[in-house]
């Protein structure tokens, strides 16, 4: 059964995850590889929370923990899971939840959000605002080694 997704959950994790992230084993930095997808050669790196897109609508990408957390927590998101897709004790498919309807998502820590995309070693790819200027949520992962990321 999914994890209850009311104010009480966002205010602990919020609560828990008050200090910064910081960088990550890789500094920020892209992780590119065999199977790296042209998104990635398009995307404009970010490396640093001080870091703007270069015009509106522009693709970033980035590993960086805090950048992450602080594109997620401006939109609402919480980090989660998909319940089903586990491999044994290990989380299975990472997600945010905007508070969408899915009950198939599971709300976990940023701890163990951020411990399983660098294990995975992906890059998050992302928007801030669409061409329009609207604030967009669109993000996805990869994985520059495996295609099936």
């Amino acid at each position: 059964m999914a994890q209850d997704k009311g104010n009480n959950t966002r205010e602990a994790e919020t609560d828990q995850d008050e200090e910064d992230l910081g960088p990550g084993p890789d500094g920020g930095k892209v992780r590119t590889g065999p199977e790296s997808s042209k998104s990635l050669k398009y995307s404009q790196e970010v490396t640093s929370t001080e870091d703007e897109p270069e015009r509106e609508g522009r693709s970033l990408v980035t590993t960086h923990h805090e950048v992450i957390r602080q594109w997620a927590e401006e939109r609402d998101g919480v980090p989660a899971t998909v319940e089903g897709t586990e491999h044994g004790d290990h989380l299975g498919v990472l997600r945010i939840d905007f508070g969408g309807e899915n009950d198939k998502l599971r709300h976990i820590s940023w701890e163990e959000w951020f411990e399983t995309f660098d294990s995975r070693q992906l890059n998050f790819i992302y928007q801030e605002q669409r061409s329009d200027g609207q604030q967009s949520n669109f993000f996805r992962l990869e994985n520059p080694g495996r295609e099936d990321a």
